[in-house]
């Protein structure tokens, strides 16, 4: 499966942005979802995920409340909403998919990665 993320942008403090990921190639209804992100001279951590059927959802405790991630198989998109942000949440955002109906919150248990999008979020 193909990944393309978009959405990311310059925002200032408190500010909103929704992010985008669509999936070509192969059955999108197939894979859990994730959202990790990347910061200059840090790891790779995990932001947001979700299942392959939308139901089940998991966050990193330091987004939880402000973002929301969302799954539309019908329009192979899965969606992440950035609310209140802060400039800790400044980094490249990447996403993932999966194959399987379960989400993980470690990069190496996901198969495909999307090429990023850039968040910056000033103070």
């Amino acid at each position: 499966v193909q990944l393309q993320a978009s959405g990311g942008g310059l925002v200032q403090a408190g500010g909103s942005l929704r992010l985008s990921c669509e999936a070509s190639g192969r059955t999108f209804s197939d894979y859990a979802m994730a959202w990790f992100r990347q910061a200059p001279g840090k790891e790779r951590e995990f932001v947001a995920a979700i299942s392959r059927s939308g139901r089940s959802t998991d966050y990193a405790g330091s987004v939880k409340d402000r973002f929301t991630i969302s799954k539309d198989n019908t329009k192979n998109t899965v969606l992440l909403q950035m609310n209140s942000l802060k400039p800790e949440d400044t980094a490249v955002y990447y996403c993932a998919a999966r194959s399987s109906s379960y989400p993980m919150t470690t990069p190496d248990r996901y198969d495909y990665w999307g090429q990023g999008t850039q968040v910056t979020v000033s103070s």
